[in-house]
């Protein structure tokens, strides 16, 4: 444990950042979940409803460092991949 201030109220805020991290990764890996379920499912307007949402918060993850936007560009289009191989 820091015994210094300024290193107190470090951990403090990195726990806080941590929290907050992990809820919006949390989130991103759930999106995504339902995307490749509504593909099984064959629900066209649920894959395209909830590909929009997975799309956005795999940017935001991205915008906000938590995943490499790379990754995000590529999970995308792999989602988009499978979409598209639904419709056809």
């Amino acid at each position: 444990m820091p015994n210094i201030k300024s290193a107190i109220k470090r951990v403090k805020i990195n726990d806080k950042k941590r929290a907050q991290n992990i809820t919006v990764k949390s989130a991103m890996r759930t999106s995504v979940k339902k995307v490749e379920a509504a593909i099984v499912t064959n629900d066209a307007t649920a894959v395209a409803t909830t590909f929009a949402d997975a799309a956005s918060k795999l940017d935001k993850a991205a915008s906000k460092g938590l995943i490499h936007k790379n990754a995000a560009a590529r999970k995308k289009s792999r989602l988009m991949k499978k979409m598209n191989s639904l419709n056809a």
